[in-house]
């Protein structure tokens, strides 16, 4: 029986994956939405702004960096044992979260605590979807379709998260955001590992216990390129503020961002859709090269809307670059390591961003933008320049030799 033609269509159209992927979705959307609501939640109840940014840095700094830890459990017990008491207990802290914050007065310790309880219990939603993509769709045109698509998504939750908590602001206070987050990601789970590919995947046994994923030279590489990555876009936030802002326009900035997801919207489909004949190990630099020349190059712009141009086709590069990082790790991690490879392509991307945004705020006052710009896309450059070498020498290595003649070799 030959595979569906490779397409969007196709990817939503194969058995289960519609029910999979819209359970992830449902689940994923509580990420968009819990930060934004935890911090009104927590600077209304504190009335303290500096304790809300404490309190967020914390849970995200919880969240991010235990996720390799979270998804090593789900490799090592499966979707089915390992995420449904992580959903429980990240909702039941988010409830938590809510009830303490309900009224001003909360303690700040103990609201800490809670907060950093809930992130250190996330559960890895997106690397089990990526993980469960390859079990639903075998074939390699529609794998890559399928993970454009899920980058894409997770951007657009990302960015509707805050605008649903702006809307339940009209009706409710911000713990509502909360509380609405724990519902969506413990439904969004208990949907997801009672799928039949969650079952599946629980038949294949447990990872060996500390086991570690395969290919670890070329993971290392997809990790530091996502970690350039995030960092690229972590400092672009706050420099596109700082560009708008000398400009008297400090509202623009708001669009100029939203330029740049639609360009990586854009620029993620378009690259789900084409037919690439280069590996995704050789075209990772060239695309990770493009965002950095497309990030330098925005520094020079004379005024808000070529500003908002350079930045709209640097994010045509945002998206393909995740999607082959994600890519490259499912195909050289052990296969019930896959998960636990995601998530480190996860953290590094996230770690990126929390170092680019606070060096970049080190910086800002202090150099000129177009500067700035520059130093934020180097090592994306220095990481495709890297990555493009050690691909060279490899092509090198695996190059056929030509036969010569000689005492030891016969004709």
């Amino acid at each position: 029986m030959s595979s569906p033609a490779p397409s969007y269509a196709a990817v939503l159209r194969a058995p289960h994956t519609g029910r999979v992927f819209g359970a992830a979705l449902l689940g994923r959307l509580s990420y968009g939405m819990v930060p934004f609501a935890m911090m009104l939640a927590v600077q209304d109840a504190t009335g303290s702004y500096p304790v809300a940014g404490t309190v967020l840095a914390l849970f995200g700094l919880a969240s991010v960096l235990l996720s390799p830890a979270r998804a090593a459990l789900v490799d090592r017990y499966g979707p089915r044992r390992a995420l449904p008491p992580m959903a429980a207990l990240y909702a039941g802290l988010l409830v938590l979260v809510a009830a303490t914050t309900w009224r001003p007065g909360a303690p700040p310790l103990l609201t800490g605590a809670l907060v950093v309880a809930a992130g250190a219990c996330t559960p890895p939603l997106g690397p089990v979807m990526r993980t469960l993509w390859r079990r639903l769709l075998p074939d390699r045109e529609l794998l890559r379709r399928a993970y454009s698509l899920d980058t894409v998504a997770e951007e657009l939750l990302f960015v509707s998260g805050p605008l649903l908590v702006g809307l339940l602001l009209t009706v409710a206070g911000p713990t509502a955001g909360v509380a609405a987050g724990a519902g969506l990601v413990l439904t969004g789970t208990l949907a997801l590992v009672s799928s039949p590919a969650a079952r599946e995947a629980d038949r294949t046994g447990p990872a060996a216990p500390g086991a570690r994923p395969e290919g670890g030279g070329e993971l290392r590489r997809v990790v530091l390129a996502s970690a350039t990555t995030g960092l690229a876009l972590g400092a672009l936030d706050l420099m596109v503020v700082a560009f708008a802002e000398e400009r008297g326009r400090a509202g623009a900035a708001a669009w100029i961002l939203a330029a740049l997801s639609a360009g990586s919207a854009v620029g993620g489909l378009a690259h789900g859709a084409v037919a690439w004949s280069a590996p995704n190990r050789a075209r990772l630099p060239l695309l990770a090269a493009g965002l950095g020349l497309a990030l330098a190059g925005a520094g020079l712009a004379p005024n808000l809307p070529v500003l908002t141009a350079a930045v709209a086709l640097a994010g045509l590069f945002v998206s393909p670059v995740v999607t082959t990082a994600y890519l490259i790790a499912d195909e050289t991690a052990a296969p019930r390591a896959r998960t636990r490879a995601g998530a480190w392509v996860n953290t590094a991307f996230n770690a990126g961003s929390a170092g680019g945004t606070a060096t970049i705020g080190l910086l800002v006052d202090r150099l000129p933008l177009p500067l700035c710009f520059a130093l934020a896309a180097a090592p994306t450059l220095l990481s495709a320049a890297s990555a493009a070498r050690r691909l060279r020498e490899s092509a090198g290595d695996e190059a056929p030799r030509t036969p010569t003649t000689g005492p030891d070799r016969p004709l």
